[in-house]
């Protein structure tokens, strides 16, 4: 979907295809067919944009055969779907029973994650439609935080650098700009955006920015302004922003939101769940390790990293960080210029929900995920954006 800003820019909203994992070039194919083509025909759109997610096998298939990739572009096309956007963040595995830490695997210390990065900014570069020329990849903020001393942070800086040296090359090669944001998540190396700073202006290329997860910045309990106008200031380029909300439970203390939160506490993802106190931030790996002991004080509100629904938010007592979503987008797009122009909702937690709120068949899928971009298109035009055909 694409919007008109104001300053006569335009934004483009997509939905990320890491909710239907695939690790095969078959697979993705398959999800184009099955789950995307169907969510652009419910929105009644001509086209769609989707954050494609592309495994390292399916990556490994495009970029070793010319011919798959020019299939893929013939099949989004024949569907009514683009692509401007791609989450590199998960490398294999994501449909995997348990991920839970698996996800930071390889992170920026192994060169298989640069190897990986640079080809799926090749493949986008090629994936790009024919009127765009700019594209974004939004990668792991470096690598979990356990086991990453100086020696780790600066072979990971190395290898940005190389990438932004790739990425001007591609550019001088194609005439497509593609940018890479680090996206920052509990727990890791960059947990939050002010942790992201310094390691951006280190390796000081425009082609290196952040992506801006509004789950992450908000179960980090980070301000959406002084977190945005921070990275303004030190210039800090912002090349996407994924569109998800949070677990919010405003009373932890109190038995019955124990009892709704452990609902939540399933085993295939990490929630890393914190609460801020007059100390700082406290927070715990998982949920379950928040619910299971004393480690994380309950006189606050907690929150977990658990992306659920834009639309709708979990019963009582429990309810969802949507207007932390709403005030970072306002701050984003809202102003005269906007500081992103790729915006991608993703909500990949669908199966990983309680039992009683999992949509039980694809039709279901489409239909929740149709219903967050509609959300996010009248967040969109509430802000003066016009949507375009």
């Amino acid at each position: 979907m694409r919007f008109r800003h104001p300053d006569g820019s335009t934004i483009h909203l997509a939905y990320c295809t890491n909710v239907h994992p695939a690790e095969t070039l078959d697979g993705v194919l398959a999800q184009l067919r099955d789950h995307c083509e169907p969510v652009r025909k419910r929105l009644g759109r001509d086209r769609l944009g989707i954050g494609l997610w592309l495994a390292k096998n399916a990556a490994h298939a495009l970029t070793t055969d010319p011919a798959a990739l020019r299939g893929l572009r013939a099949e989004l096309d024949r569907r009514g779907l683009e692509v401007v956007t791609l989450n590199g963040f998960p490398y294999e595995g994501f449909g995997s029973d348990e991920v839970k830490y698996r996800v930071y695997q390889p992170d920026w210390t192994r060169p298989e994650r640069l190897a990986h990065t640079t080809d799926l900014a090749r493949l986008l570069a090629a994936l790009l439609p024919d009127d765009v020329t700019e594209g974004s990849i939004s990668t792991l903020p470096l690598a979990w935080r356990t086991s990453f001393g100086t020696a780790a942070a600066n072979t990971a800086r190395t290898a940005l650098i190389t990438l932004a040296e790739r990425l001007d090359a591609l550019e001088d090669l194609t005439g497509m700009s593609i940018r890479i944001g680090l996206e920052p998540e509990p727990g890791c190396v960059i947990e939050t955006t002010a942790d992201a700073i310094g390691p951006i202006t280190d390796v000081s290329s425009p082609r290196i920015g952040i992506c801006v997860d509004t789950c992450h910045l908000a179960t980090s309990f980070e301000s959406p302004h002084t977190a945005l106008d921070a990275l303004l200031a030190a210039h800090v380029p912002i090349p996407k922003a994924q569109l998800s909300a949070a677990l919010h439970a405003e009373h932890p203390h109190l038995p019955e939101v124990r009892e709704a939160l452990a609902a939540f506490a399933e085993p295939r993802f990490l929630h890393q769940t914190r609460t801020s106190t007059a100390a700082g931030l406290r927070g715990t790996d998982d949920l379950a390790e928040a619910l299971g002991g004393e480690t994380l004080p309950d006189g606050a509100p907690w929150r977990a990293h658990f992306h659920v629904p834009l639309h709708s938010a979990p019963a009582a007592p429990l309810t969802s960080t949507l207007p932390v979503l709403q005030d970072t987008l306002a701050r984003l797009v809202g102003g005269p210029v906007p500081h992103t122009r790729h915006l991608e909702v993703e909500t990949y937690t669908w199966q990983a929900l309680p039992p009683d709120l999992r949509p039980r068949t694809r039709s279901r899928l489409a239909d929740g995920i149709a219903a967050e971009l509609t959300l996010a298109r009248d967040l969109l035009t509430d802000l003066g954006l016009k949507e375009l055909p």
